[in-house]
């Protein structure tokens, strides 16, 4: 058994508004970035699973992003091997 890190990034789908990232939009000009644009919020989740192998703790993690951790309606995930904080 071995011990996999992973992270599952959700972000709102193409066409769902998304008015966390236009809040942060409107500010940016205040922050001298009015050249940022198309800002979407989303969220991170990480998590250490304990599995066979990386491909079963992968599986998992996949089941729980969509069953779980995102409303696939209106939003999508991806997942990526999470990196112990200071490496990347």
């Amino acid at each position: 058994m071995g011990v996999y890190r992973l992270a599952v990034s959700v972000m709102p789908k193409e066409g769902i508004l998304d008015p966390q990232g236009r809040a942060v939009e409107a500010a940016l000009p205040q922050l001298g970035a009015a050249s940022v644009h198309n800002v979407r919020v989303g969220r991170r989740i990480e998590m250490t699973v304990e599995a066979d192998d990386a491909l079963a703790a992968r599986d998992l993690v996949e089941k729980l992003a969509a069953e779980f951790l995102a409303n696939p309606l209106i939003e999508g995930w991806s997942i990526q091997e999470a990196h112990p904080e200071g490496v990347a």
